[in-house]
C-alpha cells in the first residue's frame, strides 16, 4: 500500500484532505505510522444536508428491486477486488482469518441484502400485513404502509471491523432507500478509506448515497434531524453519552446502539469431560478468545461451567491456549495477531488488573511469551489471558468489567438455574452460547435467559460442523441485545430494513386503498374482465380485474368421486351416520374438492401467457358446502410482482397473485385462497 500522508474524507461528492495535523494511524505490528486522519474541518451540517437532499431523494425514487440490484452490483464489484484489502487489514493486527471475517463477511452482507429485494414488492414503498376492516359495511378499512425516511443514516462504527461494520449497515439503509454517512473509528479507518475509494470510483451508487468521515467525528450528531437514523457500535459508556445528546432527544431521532457486552458461554451438565460436546465447548471458547485478538463485541468474556468440571475445563483451555502462536499476520504460522494500538493494550491490561482483585489469573497475564516475525516491544501484542472467579455469585467484578482483548474468566456453577443467574448478572448481552445435547436443558435456558440476550446459540455435535459460531452475527438474524448491549438491533433480514422506514396507517375505501397500494382489497371495485385474465400478458393485467365464472351445483356423486380419486375418506365426507356431535348437518364436500372445482371454473384451458401455477397462499374454507349447494368463483387480480430475467435466454415474466373467492348461491364466501402464477410479458426484456 502507498503510504498515506493525509487520509481524505469523501464528502459532498468529492475527496477533501484535511489541512491541519490529524490523528496518527499506526501499524499495530511494528509501530510505524501509516497515515493521519481528521474531521476537525468538516462542515457536518453541510454533509448531512448533502446526503438528505442529493443521495436520499434518488434512492427513494428507486424501487426495492432496483436498490437490491444496485447492492448486488456493488457486492460483485468488491468481491472481484477483495484480495487487495488483505495486506492493508494486516496493518491493524488482523490475521488472514480475522481479515476474512471482516472483508469477505462484509461483502457477504451486501449479497444477503441484495437477495432480500425479493421479499419486497417492486415498489418504492412496502405494504405491511393485512388490512383491518373498520366498518360494518366494509366501505372503510385501514392498512399500514412503510416508506423510506427522508433523512440520512449516520453510522458511527468501532475499530475492530472497519469493513464489516460499514457494509453490514449500508447494505440495509441502501435497500431501504436512505443515504449514509459513515464515521469509522479513527484507529483503523485507513482500511475503510481504501474500500470507499473503490466504491466511489465504481459509480455504482448515486451521488450522495455514501459519504465517509474519518477522524474523531466530534460534532457529527449536532445536526441530526427527526428523519435521520443514527447507529452506533462501540463501548457502552460512549453509546450512552451519544444517546443523550440534545439533538437526539429533542428531535426524537431513531438511535440504534450496539455495545460491547459480557457475553457468556455455558457448558451444560450433560457435556461432561470426554464427550464430543465438551471438546466442542473448549474449541469454541478458545476461538472466541483469540479471533481478532479478542477484540469482538461478541467475544466470550464469561465461561460458565459446572463446578465438578471446572478443573477439566481449565486444564483443557490452557492446553489449547498454549498452542496459539502470536505475531505478524503475514506469517502463515501465526494464529493470533496484535491488538489495534498501544492504547488498547494498556486499556485491556488495566481491566485485567481490576478483574484480578476478585479473580485468579490461571494463564497468561505476563510478558513471558514469544512473538513470531515481529518485535514484541514495538508491536501491540498481548498473550491470551484466562482468569478464574471461584465465587461468581458473590464476586461481581467479572459481570461488570470487560477487558476488550484476548481475555476471559472461568466461573463455576452448581445447578443450571445458577448458570442462568450468572448470565443475567451481565445485565444484557449480544449473544450467549450453551453447549448441550439435552433439549430440556436448552429449553429451560432459552425460556429463563432469552430476555437478557440478543441471540442464543445452541451448540452440540449435531450443529457444530455447519455452525457459524458464537461470535458470528448473520444478516438474516437480528444483531443486538438488551441492557448493557445497547437495547438495539441491526440486520435481522427485512426487520433491519424497517428501521429506516416510517410506518404509517392509511384509511379509506377498499378501492382507494387498493389503488394506492397496488394490492386488491376485499370490498374494492372488481370490474369484470372483457378478456379472460389467462389470455392477458403481465403488463396488461390490472389490479382488481375480475372473472366471474360459471357456476356448479355440488352433488353426492362429486363427493364420492373425489373421495375415490384422492383417497380422502374422512368420515365427514363419506359416512353420514357418524356426524352426530359434529358441526356438520350432513355429508359435506371436501374443502379440496371445492378448491379443485374452483380451479376448473376459473382456468382458461387454451395455451396463453400463463406459464404455470406454482403455489397457493392463505387458503381458508369458511363455510361447509353440502350436496345441492351451487358455487361460483370471483377470480381477481390481487397483486403483480415483477421478476428479473436470470439470463438472456430466460423468458421475461412476472408473478401474479390471483384472489380466488368461492361463493355459494346466497352470495356468502365458502372458500378463499390466493394462487400464484407465472405470467409472460409482452416484451422479452
Amino acid at each position: 500500500m502507498t503510504k498515506l500522508i493525509k487520509q481524505p474524507n469523501y464528502i459532498q461528492g468529492r475527496w477533501v484532505k484535511h489541512k491541519k495535523d490529524g490523528l496518527l494511524q499506526v501499524n499495530a505490528i511494528d509501530g510505524s505510522i501509516i497515515s493521519s486522519c481528521s474531521s476537525e474541518e468538516v462542515d457536518f451540517k453541510a454533509v448531512l444536508k448533502y446526503g438528505r437532499e442529493t443521495g436520499s431523494p434518488v434512492l427513494r425514487k428507486m424501487t426495492f428491486h432496483e436498490r437490491g440490484r444496485m447492492i448486488k452490483a456493488l457486492a460483485l464489484h468488491l468481491h472481484g477486488i477483495r484480495k487487495k484489502y488483505y495486506p492493508i487489514s494486516f496493518l491493524s493486527g488482523a490475521t488472514k482469518t480475522d481479515s476474512w471475517i471482516d472483508i469477505d463477511g462484509g461483502i457477504g452482507n451486501l449479497f444477503a441484502y441484495a437477495s432480500l429485494r425479493k421479499k419486497f414488492p417492486n415498489e418504492t414503498f412496502y405494504t405491511e400485513g393485512e388490512a383491518a376492516n373498520l366498518s360494518k359495511g366494509g366501505t372503510f378499512i385501514g392498512h399500514h404502509v412503510m416508506v423510506p425516511k427522508q433523512g440520512v443514516a449516520v453510522h458511527i462504527n468501532a475499530f475492530n471491523f472497519p469493513i464489516w461494520g460499514m457494509l453490514e449497515k449500508i447494505a440495509v439503509n441502501l435497500l431501504a432507500g436512505v443515504a449514509a454517512v459513515v464515521k469509522p473509528s479513527e484507529i483503523t479507518s485507513f482500511l475503510t478509506y481504501e474500500m470507499v475509494k473503490d466504491i466511489a470510483a465504481s459509480k455504482i451508487l448515486p451521488d450522495g448515497a455514501l459519504q465517509l468521515v474519518s477522524g474523531s467525528g466530534i460534532g457529527i450528531l449536532d445536526h441530526v434531524q427527526s428523519q435521520d437514523v443514527v447507529t452506533f457500535t462501540g463501548s457502552a459508556s460512549t453509546g450512552k453519552m451519544l444517546k443523550t445528546l440534545p439533538s437526539i432527544i429533542d428531535n426524537a431521532v431513531h438511535f440504534n446502539m450496539e455495545a460491547d457486552s459480557l457475553n457468556a458461554a455455558v457448558l451444560a451438565p450433560d457435556a461432561a469431560p470426554g464427550t464430543a460436546d465438551f471438546d466442542i465447548f473448549i474449541k469454541e471458547v478458545r476461538k472466541e478468545m483469540t479471533v481478532k485478538a479478542g477484540q469482538k463485541c461478541t467475544a466470550i468474556r464469561r465461561i460458565i461451567v459446572p463446578s465438578k468440571y471446572i478443573e477439566d475445563v481449565q486444564k483443557a483451555l490452557i492446553a489449547q491456549l498454549k498452542k496459539v502462536s502470536i505475531g505478524n499476520p503475514n506469517d502463515e504460522s501465526v494464529r493470533m495477531g496484535a491488538l489495534v494500538s498501544k492504547g488498547q493494550v494498556e486499556a485491556v491490561k488495566n481491566n485485567v488488573a481490576l478483574l484480578s482483585k476478585d479473580c485468579e489469573v490461571v494463564y497468561g497475564g505476563s510478558n513471558r511469551y514469544k512473538v513470531i516475525g515481529a518485535d514484541k516491544k514495538e508491536g501491540c501484542f498481548m498473550q491470551p489471558t484466562l482468569l478464574l472467579n471461584p465465587k461468581p455469585l458473590k464476586n461481581k467484578v467479572s459481570h461488570e468489567v470487560e477487558a476488550f482483548g484476548p481475555v476471559s474468566t472461568l466461573m463455576p456453577y452448581k445447578k443450571i438455574e445458577d448458570a442462568i443467574k450468572l448470565t443475567k448478572l451481565g445485565k444484557g448481552s449480544l449473544v450467549s452460547t450453551i453447549v448441550t445435547s439435552d433439549p430440556k436443558i436448552a429449553k429451560t435456558y432459552m425460556v429463563e435467559s432469552a430476555a437478557y440476550h440478543g441471540r442464543i446459540h445452541f451448540l452440540n455435535t449435531q450443529s457444530a460442523k455447519e455452525s457459524t459460531g458464537h461470535g458470528s452475527p448473520m444478516p438474516l438474524l437480528s444483531h443486538g441485545g438488551p441492557g448493557r448491549a445497547g437495547g438495539g438491533e441491526e440486520m435481522g433480514g427485512v426487520r433491519g430494513v424497517f428501521h429506516y422506514l416510517q410506518r404509517t396507517a392509511i384509511q379509506g375505501h377498499p378501492t382507494m386503498i387498493g389503488k394506492v397500494t397496488n394490492q386488491f382489497q376485499i370490498g374494492g371495485a372488481q370490474p369484470e374482465a372483457q378478456v379472460h385474465l389467462f389470455r392477458k400478458h403481465f403488463e396488461e393485467l390490472e389490479i382488481g380485474e375480475t372473472v366471474f365464472t360459471h357456476k356448479h351445483t355440488v352433488s353426492d356423486a362429486d363427493i364420492i368421486n373425489f373421495a375415490n380419486v384422492s383417497g380422502d375418506n374422512f368420515y365427514a365426507h363419506t359416512d353420514a351416520t357418524s356426524l352426530e356431535g359434529t358441526i356438520f348437518e350432513r355429508r359435506v364436500a371436501h374443502g379440496y374438492f371445492v378448491l379443485a372445482k374452483a380451479a376448473g371454473l376459473f382456468v382458461d384451458p387454451k395455451k396463453g401467457p400463463v406459464l404455470l401455477n406454482y403455489g397457493i397462499d392463505e387458503c381458508r374454507f369458511t363455510k361447509p358446502v353440502y350436496p345441492g349447494m351451487t358455487i361460483g368463483v370471483k377470480f381477481t387480480v390481487k397483486e403483480k410482482i415483477d421478476q428479473e430475467k436470470r439470463d438472456e435466454e430466460d423468458i421475461a415474466k412476472g408473478i401474479v397473485k390471483f384472489l380466488v373467492d368461492v361463493y355459494d348461491e346466497t352470495g356468502e364466501t365458502v372458500a378463499l385462497a390466493t394462487i400464484l402464477t407465472m405470467v409472460k410479458k409482452i416484451k422479452n426484456e
